[in-house]
């Protein structure tokens, strides 16, 4: 990568925001710069009512990310604690709250902040050579970017597993504990993301925000799901969409969205 590449590649197709993290020689690190621009991307993407879901990635086949940037750390700059809207948005997708789908494609490994990253997607479509863990305890660290959180994701042993002796499991393993939604071969992860996030897209907006938001609250406060499950209901029931989803139904063609 030359000076002049973006740490960070944005691309529109059609309804899709595909995002690509553009670090290789360094793992996809994340870097000060690259946290500013993912948290622009996505804010954009919340932003712009035709932007119906995210595809997120890394270049080349080793690393979709490998955390964050240690010779930066060294040095001083830590990601993600400087100030403003797009650091926010980062933490938003952490913690899995950005408004729109998102859909990891994890092209090599995802280790440290790459597996949170992962984490704050919402379906992730991974390499076969592919590797996933948090390794942050061999560093002295812990996994403080939402990687302690794991346990809502898989089995708590293993999530325990994953934290407590930092080692990487490969994406078979990864598949069979629930941690991914697919695993292909590292020449078609893209497109299989790509065609994933494009079934989702087709779908209506409202109902797929209340479906994220209340399928990722009710792991963690069930109560406070079933609240917010009536309050979805009074939007989502009595929207433009969902009478043109019964309307479409009934005359058997595919329906047109309007987000409201």
């Amino acid at each position: 990568m030359s000076a002049a590449d973006p740490e960070l590649v944005g691309e529109r197709r059609g309804p899709l925001s595909l995002l690509r993290m553009n670090r290789p020689e360094a793992g996809n690190s994340l870097t000060t710069v690259m946290v500013a621009g993912l948290g622009a991307a996505l804010i954009e993407a919340e932003s712009d009512p035709d932007i119906r879901a995210v595809v997120l990635t890394g270049t080349g086949d080793r690393a979709f990310c490998s955390g964050m940037d240690l010779r930066s750390f060294s040095e001083g700059d830590v990601p993600g604690t400087s100030p403003g809207e797009p650091t926010e948005a980062f933490h938003r997708l952490l913690r899995g709250e950005i408004g729109v789908p998102v859909v990891g494609a994890a092209n090599g490994a995802a280790v440290a902040g790459g597996l949170e990253l992962l984490l704050g997607c919402d379906l992730v479509v991974a390499s076969s050579e592919a590797r996933f863990g948090l390794p942050e305890v061999k560093r002295g660290l812990f996994a403080a970017g939402g990687g302690t959180m794991l346990g809502t994701r898989i089995p708590l042993a293993v999530a325990l597993e994953l934290a407590l002796t930092g080692d990487l499991v490969d994406a078979s393993r990864a598949y069979e504990v629930g941690l991914v939604n697919a695993v292909v071969a590292p020449a078609e992860v893209r497109a299989t993301a790509i065609a994933m996030a494009e079934r989702i897209a087709a779908n209506g907006p409202l109902g797929l925000a209340a479906s994220k938001e209340l399928v990722r609250l009710s792991v963690s406060d069930p109560v406070a799901a079933r609240k917010r499950q009536a309050e979805w209901s009074t939007v989502v029931f009595a929207s433009e969409d969902a009478r043109e989803g019964a309307r479409a139904y009934v005359e058997k063609r595919d329906p047109v969205w309007r987000g409201r």
